[in-house]
């Protein structure tokens, strides 16, 4: 069939692979380092206590079968390797069958992690990058042209992605529609990144004019991916710049360069157009049918969901997260919490107490320690950090254990954090955590005192709290 491949995107694909394989090189390199502390057996939500009591259908998982924690290195290295392989272009060099094995394998071995990964793994664009991983399994490599079908499911993709985004923005905080969100996001955000006080220090109509830009991108252009070239391009990379801007103002994890790797594309570069391209096996082609042919209509999900008054974000409607739904800050925070964290060595802790504070390594801690860009690694006890702090609620299945960790000095735990305050082997008597307000210094304040926050004691979070069994040893 003519119709069924694109000659013209041949570079498109390969810039889009390689694109691809260096975010799922970065995912797993973020399961590998931080897995231990946070799911591992004796982590803060061990996964053997999930997937003792969520059975394998709702959760597949090859860690049904058997769990250790040297089990879940081997898989993230594993899949680091195989996704370094990819990036290298390993599967150029195979048959159209093994490369399509082989881009299998790391969308396998990370939807292993993200059905057990809990809280942690709870973000859109976990199941974003395992939803674009699946239909690239389907692009084929340089046996055969890339297949219109495949291109129009990624484009489907990156619809929905910025169209849901744009929706429950306008159906949620006012603030967009009056285009007053960005007077506070900078400042509230998650994790702010080295510029974001800078982002925040703009003039007001500079935010009014973001946010209606950001309107007309995720709004009005993503019609404009289904149209004819160059339009379609034009639409791609206007996505692309407005993603480069988030990049700048803010560390969001993957979820700007996932979406800029969709964005590639859709993206036709000049030349690309090579000759003598052989014609798809058929094989290929019923594959490939068949599969988007189940993939639209599963999608009647995720656009109910967009047209629905209770939209939804971030929410995955099958095991596989084969579809989802995704979307971002449908509300903007007016006020910055942030928990803090100390710990003492006094026998008995009163507010007088030598209390030394934990640093993290992303969110604000120290008012004149400036913030660093971290994206697109993943720093999860952090962005976790964020949600304790908007509520307990966020926090009542592993800040305990969390606390019980720094009390023990439990060096897994101890390597999530930016310091420790307490040399190894002494971990403090008591810890206890406090919600403070944070809000950015002017430009005066931050000549004067060189702190680019300002922090105020709001209330106790967590009263100070010591291992069980230890007051008997005072």
């Amino acid at each position: 069939m003519e119709w069924f491949t694109a000659p013209d995107y041949w570079l498109s694909r390969l810039v889009f692979q390689r694109a691809l394989a260096a975010v799922y090189l970065v995912a797993f390199l973020t399961a590998a380092l931080q897995f231990r502390p946070l799911l591992g057996e004796r982590g803060m939500l061990p996964v053997p206590r999930f997937v003792a009591r969520v059975p394998f259908r709702r959760a597949p998982s090859l860690f049904h079968w058997r769990y250790s924690d040297r089990l879940f290195a081997a898989v993230a290295w594993t899949g680091c390797a195989v996704s370094a392989a990819l990036l290298a272009g390993l599967d150029g060099l195979l048959p159209l069958w093994g490369a399509m094995l082989l881009w299998l394998v790391p969308w396998a071995l990370y939807l292993s992690i993200v059905n057990v990964g809990q809280t942690w793994y709870g973000f859109g664009w976990e199941s974003l990058l395992l939803e674009v991983g699946f239909v690239a399994v389907l692009l084929g490599n340089d046996e055969v042209a890339p297949p219109v079908v495949v291109l129009f499911l990624l484009r489907w993709i990156l619809f929905r992605v910025e169209f849901g985004a744009g929706l429950i923005k306008m159906r949620g905080d006012e603030c967009w529609r009056r285009l007053t969100c960005l007077d506070h996001h900078h400042e509230t955000q998650p994790m702010p990144g080295p510029l974001s006080w800078f982002f925040h220090h703009l003039p007001k109509p500079v935010h009014r004019v973001e946010v209606a830009a950001n309107h007309v991108t995720q709004l009005v252009v993503p019609f404009l991916l289904f149209t004819p070239q160059p339009v379609a391009s034009a639409a791609a990379v206007l996505m692309i710049v407005t993603q480069l801007w988030l990049v700048l103002s803010g560390n969001f994890s993957w979820l700007n360069w996932i979406t800029i790797v969709l964005a590639l594309s859709a993206v036709r570069f000049p030349g690309d157009a090579p000759a003598g391209v052989p014609g798809a096996p058929l094989w290929y082609e019923v594959l490939v049918l068949a599969v988007a042919a189940g993939l639209v209509a599963l999608s009647h999900r995720p656009v109910r969901n967009m047209l629905s008054r209770r939209q939804v974000m971030n929410r995955s409607f099958d095991p596989l997260h084969l579809v989802n739904t995704y979307g971002a800050f449908g509300s903007v925070s007016r006020v910055r919490h942030e928990v803090v964290v100390e710990g003492t060595w006094d026998d008995v802790p009163r507010e007088d107490s030598d209390w030394r504070e934990y640093e993290f390594r992303g969110k604000p801690g120290d008012p004149r320690r400036w913030p660093r860009q971290f994206a697109p690694y993943h720093l999860r006890l952090d962005w976790m950090m964020w949600f304790a702090a908007l509520s307990p609620a966020y926090a009542g299945s592993w800040f305990g254990t969390f606390v019980e960790r720094l009390l023990e000095g439990d060096r897994a735990t101890l390597r999530l954090l930016r310091a420790s305050p307490f040399p190894p082997g002494r971990p403090p008597r008591f810890v206890r955590a406090r919600l403070f307000r944070y809000r950015y210094t002017t430009w005066r304040e931050l000549r004067e005192t060189g702190a680019c926050w300002e922090r105020t004691y709001v209330r106790e979070f967590l009263p100070p709290t010591r291992l069980a069994g230890a007051a008997e040893g005072a």
